[in-house]
């Protein structure tokens, strides 16, 4: 009866061990494909609509005048805009502070007959924003509390 020498023992362990990463490492790629969520643009939307159950992020700018209330208090009807297509968006839930006309949203949810059903909103800020606590302060007096954060 032959033994197996140590240097083939050393070399059935490697494949071993890199056959299993490699099934870990193909395991977790197909997990998280599964839980992804794709970002769209508006006229992403448009032109190719993804599946109505399939959860999506859709991100662009809050349509000026779009904003609508309904009487539940709680629910908002608004349009996303790119530039190029228009999407409406329906949410039910209490809306980010930063949530305004003209400004910048990423709504996650899914496509439901023609409207965004937004389970979640991330209001964005522009680039000229600025804490509360520096609002009133002059640009000298700005650049003073930076410095001495620094």
């Amino acid at each position: 009866m032959s033994t197996i020498k140590p240097k083939h023992q050393r070399l059935v362990l490697v494949v071993i061990a890199l056959v299993a990463l490699v099934g870990a490492g193909l395991l977790a790629a197909f997990a998280l494909k599964s839980q992804a969520s794709y970002f769209y643009l508006p006229s992403d939307i448009v032109a190719k609509p993804p599946e109505a159950d399939r959860a999506v992020r859709l991100g662009g700018m809050v349509e000026k005048g779009s904003i609508a209330h309904s009487p539940d208090g709680i629910t908002v009807q608004f349009i996303v805009a790119d530039g190029k297509a228009r999407v409406p968006v329906r949410f039910t839930g209490i809306t980010p502070e930063l949530f305004v006309e003209g400004s910048g949203v990423v709504a996650e949810g899914h496509l439901q007959a023609g409207t965004f059903m937004a389970d979640n909103l991330l209001a964005k800020h522009d680039e000229k924003y600025v804490p509360r606590e520096m609002r009133d302060m002059t640009k000298a007096q700005a650049k003073a509390v930076i410095a001495e954060t620094k």
